[in-house]
């Protein structure tokens, strides 16, 4: 048996050693020793320019071998100023993890190895889990901390423009077009520009809403974060640490604000992006912008990031009838506040988040309320349940746990949250038997994997329950089923039961078009195809198309919470450099 006691850090040193030199064994004869028949390696760039996952023992050989070949990794190291190797649980496993530092050819990165000893083989401790990232280009890296830019302290020209000249001139773009249009100022949006502003890449953002953070500002009066300040930070800039535990919209949006003239972006606002096309040849867009007077720019950028987020265009569905409606009909998209509502009676079409949440607000401003549910939901207390998936970030830092969150490969995320699923399951046990009796109909994602992976395939589907959920099993919020309406009538839903729903309201909540339907609206059918399915993992171990090149050059996806654009828009912002400084090709899988 292996001897805990023994120092795991010289332990991992010693893996981190072998790995290396055998890295540059010819045909990578003995690196089928370091690793687990069944395990995983996730390259994030590093190495493959991709990001990627290879399963299994045999198959990590192969691609090691060859792509080690190329870029010549070495200096493994463990970190000095990261969490030391140690013995973690996870996806119910008990490994040492052990973060390191390493080189390429052209680049530094870091990764986790974790480790756990191999039965048949003397307890030999091998790979379960490898995960390589790169962090910075050499030659390129990014001017923080020490390294700083300098400014005009010492080279001040009084007689010309002054700071402030210099940012109204590069927001204005009167002379110049830039290399990055970013469609989208939310926190994908904003991610991706400060992440290409540090490695001085020329980049625009455009979003259509008039004030920078309307696009939380503009949400339901209620609405707050889900998930806890400590996992939401932007890049380089954390929340203050007098926040509250979970953000209100409106703080947030005005953080939005401030991030971008404290990280310096060129931001337009007003301003709709009316879509674009591509010249191989020249390798640029040329796309038209739509002002708020009506006015039109077009401009020719090298590369269009598509930062509207999963929930994008409001989904309304063709529901039969529903024209026969003579009240007021909107889709959540567009609700604002509950306090034009009181003593009115409101039907609430969906039982995701916003459902159940613009039924509470409407129940608390004093309408009569009655959600309609239209499939099976995942139902979760937001404390403790919805955390748990979080509870890393609840110790060491940021960093660390950036890089923990990108090491999962996903089969065992998945398993992880079956576990977390059936964890909750538990703890919410009375709520469920509570909302199940009175027909609510739940379920708990595809093979239990939880509401985490509901939002990685379809982008919502479950509730965190802040209160709601026990004000329908209470009675003071109806349900109904939308199975049990035969029609819509101009008082409100007519039932099969022949009884009549009556309704001034009516809210649908039915989520959001796919972003395949905005390519295809803004690119064309031609790109659409092209890049083809976006979002969710199809048979594959990564989310298609986000973070990474696509199929139409110059074209990029990046979506996801806070914490998923934070992580994400590192590595995104990489490639493009690498892109526009002639060390990477434009085309997908091209190095």
């Amino acid at each position: 048996m292996l001897d805990r006691t023994k120092d795991i850090a010289a332990s991992a040193q010693g893996w981190l050693d072998e790995f290396e030199r055998t890295l540059g064994v010819p045909g990578g004869a003995g690196l089928d020793r370091l690793f687990l028949a069944d395990s995983y390696w996730r390259d994030v760039l590093a190495l493959s320019w991709n990001l990627q996952t290879i399963a299994g023992g045999a198959s990590i050989k192969r691609e090691l071998t060859t792509l080690a070949a190329k870029v010549a990794p070495g200096s493994f190291k463990i970190a000095p100023n990261r969490a030391p190797p140690r013995w973690v649980t996870r996806a119910g496993t008990n490994t040492i993890e052990a973060i390191f530092d390493f080189e390429t050819a052209l680049g530094r990165g870091s990764g986790i190895a974790r480790l756990v000893p191999d039965a048949t083989d003397g307890d030999r401790l091998k790979a379960w889990t490898l995960l390589t990232a790169l962090d910075e280009l050499k030659g390129f890296e990014e001017q923080l901390g020490t390294s700083r830019p300098r400014g005009q302290a010492y080279s001040r020209d009084f007689r010309g423009p002054n700071w402030l000249d210099l940012r109204n001139a590069s927001r204005d773009y009167t002379d110049r077009d830039p290399a990055v249009l970013v469609v989208g100022g939310g926190q994908a949006g904003l991610a991706i520009a400060a992440r290409l502003k540090q490695l001085k890449i020329d980049t625009l953002i455009v979003d259509r809403e008039a004030r920078i953070g309307d696009n939380w500002r503009k949400r339901y009066h209620a609405l707050t974060l889900h998930n806890q300040v400590q996992v939401n930070h932007l890049p380089y800039m954390p929340f203050p640490p007098n926040w509250p535990t979970y953000i209100p919209k409106d703080k947030l949006a005005n953080w939005f604000e401030a991030y971008v003239d404290a990280m310096e972006l060129n931001f337009w606002t007003g301003t709709e992006f009316e879509g674009g096309a591509y010249d191989d040849a020249k390798g640029s867009w040329t796309v038209t912008l739509r002002g708020a007077d009506g006015g039109k720019r077009t401009m020719h950028p090298r590369h269009v990031v598509m930062a509207t987020g999963v929930s994008g265009i409001a989904n309304v569905p063709v529901i039969p009838t529903l024209e026969n409606f003579k009240g007021t009909l909107l889709h959540s998209s567009r609700y604002e506040d509950g306090e034009s509502w009181t003593g009115k009676r409101a039907i609430v079409i969906g039982t995701g988040n916003s459902g159940h949440d613009i039924a509470q607000d409407l129940h608390s401003s004093g309408a009569e309320v009655t959600l309609v549910q239209r499939s099976p939901t995942l139902v979760t207390n937001i404390e403790p349940s919805a955390q748990l998936a979080y509870a890393t970030y609840n110790e060491g830092t940021l960093e660390d746990n950036d890089l923990i969150a990108a090491s999962m490969p996903t089969p065992l995320a998945k398993k992880t949250h079956v576990m977390l699923t059936e964890q909750s399951k538990q703890l919410d046990n009375e709520l469920l038997d509570g909302l199940r009796k009175i027909g609510f109909k739940l379920d708990f994602g595809e093979a239990g994997t939880g509401w985490q992976f509901k939002y990685l395939t379809r982008g919502g589907g479950y509730y965190f329950n802040v209160g709601c959920s026990n004000l329908i099993v209470e009675g003071a919020i109806k349900l109904r089923q939308f199975s049990d309406i035969e029609s819509f009538v101009a008082e409100g839903a007519r039932m099969k039961d022949g009884t009549t729903l009556p309704a001034d309201l009516i809210v649908l909540s039915t989520g959001y078009k796919t972003q395949e339907y905005l390519v295809r609206k803004l690119f064309g059918d031609g790109v659409a195809d092209r890049v083809g399915p976006i979002w969710g993992f199809g048979d594959g171990l990564e989310l298609r198309n986000m973070y990474a090149r696509t199929g139409q050059p110059g074209l990029w996806f990046i979506a996801g919470s806070l914490a998923q654009c934070r992580i994400n828009s590192k590595y995104l912002a990489l490639q493009i450099k690498a892109i526009e400084e002639g060390i990477l090709g434009r085309e997908a899988g091209a190095i």
